[in-house]
């Protein structure tokens, strides 16, 4: 597949019937998936499998109806949830496991109560077992833009070590701008290994396919210091340098 090429990540079954009045019954999702994949779309996040039995059901029924796009579910960062949602999207022709966990030092302390070295080890623990079961796996890191940037990459860099096959940065709490987002995104993408390179960061929540990792490369910035005359004084490091957590 080109470079270039732009995948539309659709979550209505999902996300989209968290929404006031938009609650769906089986029938309806099935429609609804049917027309997402009549107009092109190729990722179609189907549900929280854990979340209810009929969570569960409609993701199943979903994954066996689509015959182009992939079905994701959304998991936790738990084996359990990662488990249930496979046993959703295996049937699908094209499966996807989805999962996340905060990543911004308000969230990890008050909603996860966890550590950051815990949270690291999460990460790891959960996309392993998720690309144990599926080849196809996704990694979000909740409230990315409240996070603080050093652990953001090192989070991101784990996630692709585990297995992940796309990263999602997403702008959960809608704190970051157009501007403060893109220096997020770009800061990333100069120095986690392993990607492919982005795609335009035009919205809050940007997702980019990732490769098996490669070796690092300094950024333009980076290469253009390193290459000019020492002036006596200490240089930019030559490779990502993270905080020890």
């Amino acid at each position: 597949m080109a470079m270039n090429h732009v995948k539309i990540f659709d979550t209505t079954l999902r996300d989209g019937e968290q929404s006031p009045g938009c609650s769906m019954n089986l029938e309806e999702k099935l429609k609804v998936a049917a027309q997402l994949e009549a107009l092109g779309v190729d990722i179609i996040e189907a549900g929280f499998a854990i979340a209810s039995e009929g969570d569960f059901q409609a993701v199943s029924e979903v994954a066996r109806q689509c015959q182009r796009a992939t079905v994701a579910s959304l998991s936790r960062a738990a084996e359990a949830d990662i488990s249930r949602a496979w046993a959703a999207v295996k049937h699908a022709r094209a499966p996807r496991i989805h999962t996340f966990i905060a990543t911004s030092p308000l969230h990890m302390r008050v909603k996860l109560r966890m550590e950051p070295t815990d949270v690291l080890e999460a990460i790891r623990k959960s996309v392993s077992h998720a690309r144990n079961l599926c080849p196809d796996v996704e990694w979000s890191a909740e409230d990315a833009t409240r996070s603080d940037p050093d652990f953001l990459c090192r989070a991101v860099e784990i996630a692709i070590a585990a297995g992940a096959t796309t990263i999602n940065l997403p702008d959960t709490v809608g704190y970051a701008t157009p501007e403060s987002y893109a220096a997020m995104f770009s800061d990333v993408i100069a120095r986690v290994p392993g990607r492919t390179g982005p795609p335009s960061p035009r919205t809050a929540t940007t997702i980019w396919a990732l490769r098996s990792p490669t070796p690092w490369r300094p950024s333009l910035r980076a290469r253009a210091r390193s290459s000019r005359p020492s002036t006596g004084s200490a240089s930019a490091p030559a490779t990502p340098r993270w905080r020890r957590w």
